[in-house]
């Protein structure tokens, strides 16, 4: 059939459409080019969810003066930025989250920008701006508090039942990366990790139990950590992190207390730098206005506590010297800033260098962070049976000497447990006994 005078056929149509497309988003982003130039601009949108808050992190160009208020029906927080502008499509890319289901964005009096968090219950909203860092460049940090306090209690530990409660503290997480190896492994990524073995294997240990102040990839301030710690009644603390230093050479575990009269060596010092500027980012303080560490929540200034703590040090340095090479045959001590004091035993462990390629390496091994688990779980056993009172340690605990001829399937039935709860509680892999061996009955 023959087509009038100017009807052009849908296939030749086709690449001229999409020429027509590709011009429109051409004009689009030359034109937010040019309002960029003017404007602070929003390069990026980060989002962490913790169990007390969501927090929403924008990266910005440059600063800029902000406004930050909240609607009801439906629940949302309303930011307006002066001056600035956001490709809208960096929301399209955020998912839902903690308290947050969707961020929305639109232009405002043509020079401004109005971002909307859209929310599934009501919240309180604090703000602050952050300066630059060696990662990030200028950043506002929004944090959402759901109102009525956090969905998950801290569970209390029954006192009648005598059991040990271990506060186990993962260095860093959300927004604070940590130390990063060369590699790209993430400190806080390894702490979380060896923290979780460990809960598993303190769990598992008659009269003992966990208390994890982090459980997933989110930050978590000093004064917060001190008070889940707290409200656990937690009678020993263990800070776990991953030591960093300029020389790739330096390799080894170290076990920290902490002074108030400054560190034991020069390594101690730049780490003790380091960590106390862990609850900063990019210099800015947080929402108290404080100095704070990212994890090590006790102070050590009491003469009896600290005590405790350079035992409870000594004995998980042994322990770890099982495991591989230990970067000081000795307990070190270092002048980290804290606020809050804490009366029980508390250490800091920096597992290997995560500076180190190798140690890089085994800290990226889920066999290799077993090991570690074992051996801090390890210690505290050993500095409770060494040193804690007796009317506290684990009178749960039951043991039983192995004789010869004995065989795990008669001691569980002997003592009405089960052949793999037996196994576990004295992680046991096959089913091989070296007589006058002791194990734990649960």
């Amino acid at each position: 059939m023959r087509r009038p005078a100017g009807v052009v056929s849908r296939a030749a149509a086709a690449p001229f459409r999409r020429w027509l497309a590709l011009l429109a988003l051409g004009f689009f982003l030359a034109s937010f080019q040019a309002i960029a130039d003017d404007q602070a601009v929003i390069k990026d949108i980060r989002t962490w969810a913790g169990p007390d808050r969501t927090r929403v992190v924008f990266d910005l160009s440059e600063v800029t003066e902000h406004s930050l208020f909240t609607l009801s029906d439906p629940q949302r927080v309303v930011i307006d930025f002066d001056s600035a502008a956001m490709d809208p499509r960096l929301a399209e890319d955020i998912d839902s989250e903690g308290v947050l289901k969707r961020i929305r964005s639109a232009p405002r009096h043509k020079t401004d920008l109005r971002v909307v968090l859209d929310l599934d219950r009501p919240v309180e909203p604090k703000s602050f701006m952050v300066k630059p860092n060696e990662k990030y460049g200028h950043r506002l940090v929004v944090d959402l508090e759901p109102k009525g306090g956090s969905p998950e209690p801290v569970k209390v530990a029954p006192r009648d039942k005598r059991q040990l409660v271990i506060a186990i503290d993962a260095g860093h997480g959300g927004e604070d990366p940590g130390a990063i190896g060369e590699h790209g492994t993430y400190e806080k990524d390894v702490t979380l990790a060896v923290a979780k073995k460990l809960a598993d294997l303190v769990n598992k240990a008659p009269g003992m139990r966990p208390v994890l102040i982090r459980k997933g990839d989110y930050y978590v301030g000093l004064r917060e950590r001190t008070a889940k710690a707290r409200q656990s009644h937690a009678d020993m603390f263990v800070s776990i992190h991953a030591d960093s230093i300029d020389d790739p050479s330096v390799r080894g575990s170290s076990v920290y207390t902490l002074s108030q009269k400054g560190a034991s060596t020069e390594v101690a010092r730049l780490l003790a730098e380091s960590e106390n500027s862990a609850d900063r980012i990019g210099g800015v303080s947080l929402e108290d206005k404080d100095d704070m560490v990212a994890s090590v929540l006790v102070d050590l200034s009491r003469a009896a506590t600290a005590e405790s703590s350079n035992a409870l040090a000594s004995t998980m340095l042994d322990q770890l010297n099982t495991v591989g090479v230990v970067h000081k045959h000795r307990v070190e001590h270092a002048g980290f800033v804290v606020l809050k004091s804490l009366d029980m035993p508390s250490v800091l462990v920096e597992l290997a260098f995560i500076s180190n390629p190798v140690e890089e390496r085994r800290l990226g091994s889920s066999k290799y962070q077993w090991h570690l688990a074992r051996a801090l779980r390890d210690g505290l056993r050993k500095y409770v049976a060494d040193h804690m009172p007796p009317g506290m340690r684990m009178a749960d605990a039951r043991q039983h000497v192995v004789r010869r001829g004995e065989t795990l399937i008669g001691i569980a039935r002997k003592y009405s447990v089960s052949l793999s709860r037996l196994k576990d509680v004295n992680d046991i892999d096959g089913d091989q006994l070296i007589a006058g061996s002791t194990l734990r009955i649960p």
